[in-house]
């Protein structure tokens, strides 16, 4: 279905909310996704995409064309809009109208999407959206299967988050969890281990096995892990560090684990 917008209307105004709005994003089950690659990667991996929304314009790029026009699946019963420059302009967050923005329908936060035999990161109330999308980029590199997003928390739907993923958002089982109970029982049921990435950790993550079903849960920013996190993971790792910082960005450390673990894992099937 093609449809023009030239003013603010209810659908647009809708739109407009996601972007700062994260309850109307639940709600509505959608969130707004902006720039070539995030789009592209989300056509990609087959998330379903609502409405693809661009100007009215005699010509576009030809990654544009190849999107609007696209039948792959996710998109092709997609709305297409034309919209007036400014406002799109605005769904944008830019200076200029982007040639696209896209429109796509949240995954569900079902855990048993998660693999039973594979790498999971779990971020423990995060309060950035950047350092979400930071983290989804390195478990995408680091062949990390999921993302989990426990507690009270900064949304991974955020279009902070999802630029900050640079499409490797889109390259993940994403689920949010009320708290660390729900990835707990999912985890005993899986037969994951759960290791977790802590200052007063015991174990060197140089030491650790990291071969095997795990979920590495790295903690909020300033608090770390919860008391309930520490006392149930199998094992607390820590990074060990030689210049005068006290701690790293959650982001940071969390990618580091991710890597050694891919590392490990690499050699291990070799």
């Amino acid at each position: 279905m093609s449809s023009r917008i030239t003013t603010r209307n209810a659908r647009f105004q809708q739109w407009r909310a996601l972007l700062d709005n994260r309850t109307k994003r639940h709600r509505l089950g959608e969130f707004l996704v902006q720039g070539v690659r995030p789009i592209s990667a989300a056509i990609e991996h087959g998330w379903t995409v609502r409405a693809v929304i661009g100007e009215d314009r005699d010509r576009r790029s030809a990654w544009a064309t190849e999107v609007w026009d696209s039948r792959a699946p996710g998109v092709a019963e997609a709305d297409r809009v034309m919209m007036a420059p400014e406002l799109l302009t605005e769904l944008g967050e830019r200076e200029e109208p982007p040639e696209l923005v896209a429109v796509v329908a949240q995954a569900s936060d079902d855990l048993s999407r998660l693999a039973a035999d594979d790498l999971v990161v779990v971020l423990d109330r995060p309060s950035y959206p950047g350092n979400i999308g930071t983290l989804a980029r390195s478990a995408d590199a680091f062949a990390a299967q999921g993302l989990v997003v426990t507690g009270h928390a900064a949304d991974p739907y955020d279009p902070r988050a999802v630029r900050a993923s640079t499409g490797s958002l889109f390259a993940l089982e994403v689920v949010r969890a009320p708290s660390h109970r729900e990835v707990l029982a999912w985890a005993e049921e899986s037969g994951h281990r759960v290791l977790g990435l802590d200052e007063e950790g015991t174990v060197d993550v140089r030491d650790a096995d990291l071969t095997g079903p795990l979920a590495i849960v790295v903690g909020n920013e300033t608090t770390g892990l919860t008391a309930g996190w520490r006392e149930s993971c199998d094992t607390l790792l820590s990074i060990p560090m030689r210049g005068a910082a006290s701690s790293l960005n959650a982001a940071t450390a969390g990618s580091i684990v991710l890597y050694e673990a891919m590392r490990r894992r690499t050699e291990a099937a070799t």
